[in-house]
């Protein structure tokens, strides 16, 4: 059984790239790409390229954390009534394993725990060899929308 709000697809995830105004996001910066949608998961990849090194010709520490709240920010408001509530990334960890110098990185969120307020979120990010590059955790705070008088 899926565990998000209502169906999603990987039309709506490239959609969502482009940014609310339609002018592109950092997803779209750092070419982050939600690829596979599972009952309980979501996968997102990012090519390495020298363009998300660090000065020491590896992938930032900071690209990979980008990479893992991509993919735990788009789950978590997946599986929340996103008319009436949105999440955002509330603490954010990573623990980076193995150095990355190119090919595409491949992060997984599965949910830890799903609240009314908070969700937790677990990623782990791959590299082209399926080898683990970095482990991150992510809560996401769960924010009701403002009213609107009609």
């Amino acid at each position: 059984m899926a565990i998000w709000y209502k169906p999603i697809t990987l039309a709506l995830c490239r959609q969502l790239d482009e940014g609310m105004h339609g002018k592109g996001s950092l997803m779209k910066t750092l070419g982050i790409q939600i690829s596979e949608i599972g009952d309980d998961y979501l996968v997102a990849t990012m090519p390495a390229t020298v363009n998300h090194h660090n000065p020491i010709g590896m992938v930032h520490g900071g690209a990979n954390v980008a990479l893992a709240e991509t993919v735990a920010s788009y789950a978590a408001n997946f599986v929340i009534d996103f008319d009436n509530y949105y999440c955002v990334g509330q603490e954010i960890n990573a623990n980076h394993l193995k150095a990355s110098r190119n090919g595409l990185l491949t992060a997984t969120a599965k949910p830890l725990h799903l609240g009314k307020r908070t969700s937790v979120w677990e990623v782990k990010i791959t590299n082209a060899k399926g080898e683990l590059c970095c482990v991150s955790r992510m809560t996401a705070a769960i924010v009701a929308r403002a009213r609107q008088n009609t």
